[in-house]
């Protein structure tokens, strides 16, 4: 069965492949402001607290999209639901270019926040239609290394455009590439069952762990769940818990590290975008080869929770070099950007195998909801960080000339967060998979 899959897993391929290319779409819109920021503040007279408000806003609508992301998925499926979302937030990426206010870009970033909350939902409830258990960390990890690669094209081709053509450009031209990608989409996405070139054995294949553990209720039997349903469940507290803690570092890369090295190195935004580029390149690493260790576990023999905590807890560890950034910045730039770089990949591979716990714990007719709910947790999260870490001390330590300490603190919460993650979730998670019946 597992070699005539993997002759015909070109499909699933393809589809990974399409929802890698809408993950990279998705991070390079909402990263290309912090490109901007020093622009805005010479052009604009923006301040700290300024690009601060204006990220917190595209926070709390993404938060606020999450609230009902992952149930309209579930209700209009993966390709009509998918698509939408990804018209809608190049609807708004494009719209960006006609403001020029913090208000202004508030309502625009706000609605490309609440748009924007459909990309997760979407892909991991399309890895759980497609590909089994133990292929979807992988498959999770790959498609989620295109938040890499869109930070990477983000400073290798922000600058420029800016350069040449102005700000403006920089959000038009990003926000097209998603009305590319949806020619594409409608084209190519089909789910399995509907997909008239699929055979029976790789139909078979994608299906073989339609049971659960204990082999007795299959997911198609299990009815959808409400949020409020969803929420009596400990398993869903550990996967939103454990999107609280972390991905506010992820947000807290996306939006800063650019102000990082022009910051405490004073260089210019172009010379900047190759740092966080080799950051991002070295996560893409880390993103891909998270899903691939648990899968290796699991190969050889381990259970499913095993091999996934076992992997989060190496990543957990990974993160803590961290810790030791502020003092091999004053050596040199580029081992800060080495171990800020381990921490994003370690990350990335957490993050490949947090998403996978989903669908490994819940049947799939409620795993982009549970995905939204974790989802509108970690965006809490990153609202939090930013009002009381980046709205206050940043903002305090800049006005006294001292800002290399607030790096200190925010580096501090980076390396602390996974292992705080890890203990919650693996208390709460148990050891069964959730039963539901009607």
């Amino acid at each position: 069965m597992t070699l005539t899959a993997a002759k015909m897993s070109k499909y699933r391929w393809t589809v990974c492949g399409l929802i890698f290319f809408a993950t990279t779409i998705n991070y390079i819109d909402r990263s290309v402001i912090s490109f901007l920021k020093s622009t805005f503040t010479h052009d604009l007279g923006w301040t700290d607290g300024d690009y601060t408000d204006v990220e917190i806003t595209f926070k709390v609508f993404y938060a606020i999209g999450l609230l009902i992301a992952g149930g309209i998925i579930d209700k209009l499926g993966t390709k009509i639901g998918y698509g939408i979302s990804t018209f809608l937030w190049s609807l708004a990426g494009i719209a960006t270019a006609l403001v020029n206010t913090v208000v202004g870009f508030q309502i625009v970033r706000g609605f490309l926040g609440i748009t924007e909350s459909g990309n997760f939902p979407s892909a991991i409830k399309t890895v759980a239609e497609w590909f089994p258990k133990k292929e979807r960390a992988l498959a999770t990890g790959i498609f989620n290394s295109g938040a890499n690669i869109g930070a990477i094209l983000t400073p290798l081709t922000v600058p420029f455009i800016v350069t040449k053509w102005g700000w403006q450009w920089a959000f038009i031209l990003t926000g097209l590439l998603g009305f590319v990608w949806l020619i594409f989409w409608f084209i190519l996405y089909e789910v399995p069952r509907k997909h008239k070139k699929i055979s029976e054995s790789e139909l078979a294949f994608i299906e073989s762990d339609k049971e659960d553990e204990k082999g007795s209720v299959g997911d198609d039997d299990q009815p959808k769940l409400s949020w409020f349903q969803l929420l009596k469940f400990k398993q869903t507290w550990a996967f939103a818990i454990g999107k609280l803690l972390t991905d506010p570092i992820w947000w807290f890369y996306i939006f800063w590290l650019p102000d990082f090295f022009e910051s405490i190195y004073h260089i210019k935004i172009t010379a900047a975008s190759w740092p966080v580029a080799v950051v991002y390149l070295v996560s893409t690493v880390g993103s891909v080869a998270g899903g691939w260790l648990p899968m290796f576990f699991i190969n050889k023999g381990w259970p499913v929770r095993k091999a996934r905590k076992t992997s989060m807890l190496i990543y957990a560890f990974c993160v803590l070099p961290i810790l030791a950034t502020m003092i091999l910045s004053s050596i040199n730039m580029w081992f800060a950007v080495g171990v800020i770089g381990l921490a994003a990949a370690a990350h990335q591979a957490w993050s490949a195998n947090i998403y996978t716990t989903v669908s490994d714990l819940f049947p799939k007719k409620s795993t982009a909801s549970v995905t939204g709910i974790g989802g509108m947790f970690g965006a809490v999260g990153g609202i939090l960080l930013s009002i009381l870490v980046q709205k206050n001390i940043f903002v305090y330590y800049r006005s006294i000339n001292q800002i290399e300490t607030a790096y200190y603190i925010m580096f501090i919460v980076c390396a602390s967060a996974y292992l705080l993650a890890w203990v919650i979730m693996h208390f709460l998670i148990g050891k069964n998979k959730i039963v539901i019946t009607a």
